[in-house]
């Protein structure tokens, strides 16, 4: 008897872990979605206020002054799933 309640126990504790594991996977897809948007929105930005990652470092090595477009507000929504 002892035996069964104690299977029954790891049986509830492994769904138990197993609807976690589930919530956990869907909360880091949502993650992983949410930080590549950031990421696109970032490059968006640089694009439009003419950032280049690379321009300050070879600008510096031509000795030149960087120009930056004017800057320009941008609304990032979050889209429904």
């Amino acid at each position: 008897m002892v035996e069964s309640g104690i299977a029954e126990r790891i049986a509830a504790r492994r769904a138990e872990l197993d609807e976690l594991e589930d919530q956990l996977a869907k909360q880091l897809e949502e993650v992983r979605a949410e930080h590549d948007a950031l990421a696109v929105t970032e490059h968006v930005k640089a694009i439009m206020t003419g950032v280049d990652a690379m321009a300050p470092a070879h600008d510096d090595a031509l000795g030149l002054q960087a120009q930056q477009a004017p800057s320009t507000d941008v609304l990032v929504t979050e889209s429904p799933c």
